[in-house]
């Protein structure tokens, strides 16, 4: 075997390069020996090799790239946090050196960084594993490269954690209630694996109102989280609810529509991050000819002994589900008889003749959506365990008749102006005002705002 001796290899010319031998060689560095680096250096990086710290841990603490750590868990779980501000190449690993892990886990602790693509905590839960972990970039993060285990190595759950509002508690599900303005403020965002997903329902202010019934606040809500089962969930339900993040949700919560007639009469709208609900429409007053107004559900025309004006739009702008329904006019040969407010459930009827119109029913959500304290919120209704909001006006009536009484879910009873005064919309119902003779008017009832999730499993 050959052997040179020197103390310097230096290049040819100044700034040169100097080739350690050929490609495919292989160098051989023997037991024992130290290899200095006092500057830069190509294809020498730490992929898949670390420096490992034979002093076992036994408290949490923050990890130094290029460090593997022994991590001891018999006396409790621990979490290792990865090193923050990482740069790509940056490599760290981590073992149960007691194989206690299944009994108290290791969690990874992602720093403000992704794990493999998820803005989530790792947990080592099986006993004698442990993982490699690369950084590659921002949006796959650490990515772990080695394990003693893939399949022992998992996301960890995390849960929605969330203030604001009145805050009740139901098994493993919180729900925040609105009755007024606020912030649903979010400290934890959860993964898929606990929860990230929020359900809300949302209703807006019911319309106020002189002769024709007052429509109700638009009726949004989700049915995703828990899968509350038929028939204890609105038909109205969307099956999707909505994703949540760490921020302040700010909610707006309508108020009922004031008394009398008119667009400045509408309910005001209700909102909770994308999902926006449509004040009720107007009802429309005694002997106009105009129609009532638009909204989440429409107003009822006003009362008339020449005409008969035609009830407001529902549904207005239009979402699907829809939030609400039209309003009813007065109907042929029914002088002096208001039409019905809209309703969640259902459309307002025609007057016919003598007889006033229907108003809409409302529409209704499960008493475990809202927890322990659902008699509080809402009224009852047909449909066992539930609380119903957004029920339409009553019609206003003359010539001696009677008022229609309201829908379900908070809408306030029609009168003749003769026999008493017209009913307010339920408070936090959503309900419209009902109708009189065009001798007294209501203003319709505020919103409200609830936004449900799992915080625990």
């Amino acid at each position: 075997m050959s052997e040179v001796k020197v103390n310097k290899i230096s290049p040819r010319t100044a700034c040169g390069t100097t080739t350690l031998g050929d490609s495919g060689d292989t160098f051989t560095i023997p037991a024992g020996v130290t290899i200095t680096n006092n500057g830069t250096q190509t294809g020498f990086g730490r992929s898949g090799a670390v420096n490992w710290d034979t002093t076992a841990k036994t408290a949490g603490f923050t990890g130094v790239s290029g460090n593997g750590y022994f991590i001891n868990t018999t006396s409790g779980a621990i979490t290792v946090n990865l090193p923050a501000s990482p740069s790509a190449g940056d490599i760290m690993a981590l073992v149960d050196y007691a194989g206690t892990a299944n009994t108290n886990a290791i969690t990874v602790g992602r720093n403000g960084s992704n794990i493999n693509g998820a803005a989530s905590d790792l947990a080592i839960s099986k006993e004698n594993s442990g993982i490699v972990l690369v950084y590659v970039d921002g949006t796959r993060g650490w990515k772990g490269t080695e394990t003693a285990n893939l399949d022992d190595i998992a996301l960890q759950p995390k849960y929605i954690c969330a203030t604001g509002g009145t805050i009740k508690t139901s098994g493993n599900f919180k729900t925040h209630i609105f009755t007024g303005p606020g912030t649903f403020t979010v400290s934890c965002g959860g993964n898929p694996l606990g929860s990230d997903t929020a359900d809300y329902f949302v209703v807006a202010g019911g319309g106020g109102t002189t002769s024709g019934g007052g429509g109700v606040g638009g009726f949004r809500i989700s049915n995703s989280v828990g899968c509350v089962p038929a028939p204890t969930m609105s038909p109205l339900s969307n099956p999707s609810g909505l994703p949540v993040s760490v921020q302040g949700y700010p909610i707006t919560v309508g108020a009922g529509g004031t008394a009398g007639s008119g667009p400045t009469n509408q309910g005001s709208q209700s909102i909770f991050s994308t999902i926006t609900s449509t004040g009720g429409g107007h009802g429309e007053s005694n002997d106009q000819v105009s129609s009532g107004g638009p909204g989440g559900s429409g107003g009822g025309g006003g009362r008339s002994s020449t005409t008969n004006p035609g009830g407001g739009s529902g549904n207005t702008p239009p979402v699907s589900p829809p939030q609400g329904n039209n309003g009813a006019s007065t109907g042929a040969s029914a002088p002096y008889n208001g039409g019905g407010g809209g309703g969640a459930g259902s459309a307002a009827t025609p007057s016919n003749g003598a007889t006033t119109s229907t108003s809409g029913a409302g529409s209704f959500i499960a008493d475990t959506f809202i927890g322990g304290c659902a008699p509080s919120y809402g009224t009852p209704g047909p449909v066992s365990s539930t609380r119903y909001f957004s029920g339409g006006g009553g019609a206003g009536s003359g010539n001696g008749g009677s008022g229609q009484v309201g829908g379900v879910g908070g809408g306030g009873t029609g009168s003749d102006g003769d026999q008493g005064s017209p009913g307010l919309g339920g408070t936090n119902t959503g309900g419209g005002a009902g109708g009189s003779d065009g001798s007294s008017s209501k203003a319709g009832g505020s919103g409200i705002v609830m936004i449900r999730y799992k915080f625990q499993n």
